[in-house]
């Protein structure tokens, strides 16, 4: 019952949600700090599925304010 306009945003959302959770994310100062590598593919697709700048997201990750 839900519009396939609606199927493709919601697989967009859950696909991006699933490459998130294989982002990898290296500690840095004895686990003080953390970083994203720029390369990190699933960092890229995440960024492409939900319309969202790759090196605010990269970012952001890692940084509480």
């Amino acid at each position: 019952g839900v519009k396939e306009s609606h199927q493709m945003t919601i697989f967009r959302i859950i696909a991006a949600i699933l490459h998130l959770g294989n982002l990898e994310i290296q500690a840095e100062r004895d686990g003080e700090a953390c970083s994203v590598s720029s390369e990190d593919e699933h960092l890229s697709n995440f960024c492409v599925l939900l319309g969202v700048e790759h090196s605010q997201m990269q970012h952001w990750l890692c940084h509480r304010k």
